[in-house]
């Protein structure tokens, strides 16, 4: 499937990228073992955020996405973050248990012109694929939309995977005017509303900010893709035809046992891990597809929601077929939260732009959690479409959907709820006291006041 032509762009202008760039990584700036200190730059940029458009953005370090943090587990970590936008800002790091302070939440803010220095550790256990975005009041998806987001990759010292070519697939999506701005339309507008309902997509897809990348792959190779969906709103079905997916992780890491699939939905703000396994003969061309999925409220539902897209090219190279590694049975063990040590139950109604009836006030506190304590959350969504559900600072483990029990334990942060479903998920609120979000992680509902606060206390 060709790219989709924008405005006053001829389609060749759109034409792919011979292959697939990674982010590159933030320096280490510090020589003590264990130590991992970089600096991180939220500067305005006039930068091509697609072939051929020109924009006035925003970047991290110069860069869409920004540099990449990569750490292993037990490290210390500071940022040195620099604010140069002409807006306040924060940096949220999707999906850690760390402090409070340091969470990047609407309660710490950083001023146009201001800095700050995050400090924290990276616990035991949570190797995985994370990223970084601002988390400002109300502001959040212009922010992400002009251009600040980022990849972290937790490493594990004794990881079980064998040693295989790796990729970090950051998806995204936008819009852009005809003179090269991004589309952010007035709430009042038609698209306004429009986005509002939906939650804002855009009609160019992109991969690591590149259109139509090519990742090339030696038949019978094994490569490990770690993705994450940092649209605003999208949804993303992602299978490669006539290939098997080998699904070994989700938002906080490996599973305890690799899963085979044909097809992996990911909702935005969630991340996954997968093999792919070259089984094609040398010389193939195939791709990384986005099949339909219907997240939408039928009266705004886009009018090709149900045309499938393609994101990046799979090609395989003329060499002879490898044996692959083999793959572990087991992967690790996952501690299981016992729903029988939980002291509260708790119930979240998700209607649009609101969360049990009520929007956002950073002056109250919506629900308070002992520390230490497991609870049993039930969240359901009324409504006629899909509401990804986001708790920052803590992990959980997804008991049942619709009464129906998750087939395999694993560690989340983030859940899409679809349209008239329910969840259960049960957490436990090790370490760390204090204010934290939760929220419906599209940007436009989140923006709306769709979030409420929680204090561990």
């Amino acid at each position: 499937m060709a790219p989709p032509a924008v405005a006053g762009l001829a389609l060749s202008a759109l034409l792919p990228a011979d292959t697939l760039t990674a982010p590159p990584l933030l320096q280490n700036e510090s020589t003590q073992p264990g130590t991992v200190e970089v600096t991180l730059t939220a500067a305005p940029a006039i930068i091509e955020m697609a072939p051929g458009i020109v924009t006035d953005g925003y970047a991290y370090n110069g860069m869409i996405p920004g540099p990449l943090l990569e750490v292993s587990e037990g490290d210390r970590v500071i940022v040195h973050l620099k604010n140069e936008l002409d807006e306040e800002t924060t940096v949220h790091w999707h999906g850690f248990h760390i402090p409070a302070q340091a969470d990047g939440s609407p309660f710490n803010p950083i001023p146009a012109g201001g800095s700050v220095d995050f400090e924290f550790e990276i616990p035991e256990g949570t190797a995985g694929t994370y990223w970084y975005h601002p988390h400002p009041d109300m502001v959040t998806g212009h922010q992400v939309a002009k251009g600040l987001y980022g990849g972290i990759i937790v490493r594990d010292p004794d990881d079980p995977l064998p040693a295989m070519t790796e990729k970090l697939l950051i998806l995204s999506d936008n819009r852009f005017l005809e003179d090269g701005s991004v589309d952010l339309p007035e709430r009042r507008s038609m698209q306004g509303r429009i986005d509002f309902e939906n939650g804002r997509e855009g009609d160019i897809m992109f991969v690591n900010g590149q259109v139509m990348p090519t990742i090339p792959i030696r038949p019978g190779e094994v490569q490990r893709w770690r993705v994450v969906n940092a649209s605003a709103a999208r949804v993303y079905r992602l299978a490669i035809p006539e290939h098997e997916l080998v699904h070994v992780g989700s938002d906080g890491g490996l599973f305890e046992k690799p899963v085979v699939t044909d097809e992996l939905l990911i909702a935005n703000s969630e991340r996954l891990e997968f093999l792919v396994r070259g089984t094609a003969e040398p010389g193939t061309k195939t791709v990384l597809r986005d099949l339909p999925y219907d997240r939408y409220i039928p009266q705004t539902r886009p009018k090709n929601w149900d045309q499938p897209q393609d994101l990046l090219a799979l090609e395989y190279t003329d060499d002879p077929p490898i044996s692959g590694p083999e793959i572990p049975a087991t992967l690790r063990w996952i501690e299981p939260l016992d729903p029988d040590e939980a002291t509260v139950e708790r119930v979240f109604v998700l209607t649009q732009g609101f969360i049990n009836g009520k929007t956002m006030d950073m002056a109250r506190v919506d629900e308070t959690a002992e520390l230490g304590a497991t609870e049993i959350w039930t969240v359901e969504n009324l409504v006629g479409m899909d509401h990804p559900f986001h708790l920052h600072g803590f992990s959980f483990q997804v008991l049942d959907r619709n009464g129906v029990p998750e087939p395999y334990r694993s560690w989340k942060d983030s859940v899409n709820v679809p349209k008239h479903e329910t969840v259960r998920l049960i957490v436990r609120f090790e370490d760390f006291p204090g204010l934290w979000m939760y929220h419906c992680h599209i940007l436009d509902h989140e923006d709306e006041g769709m979030m409420g606060v929680l204090e561990v206390r």
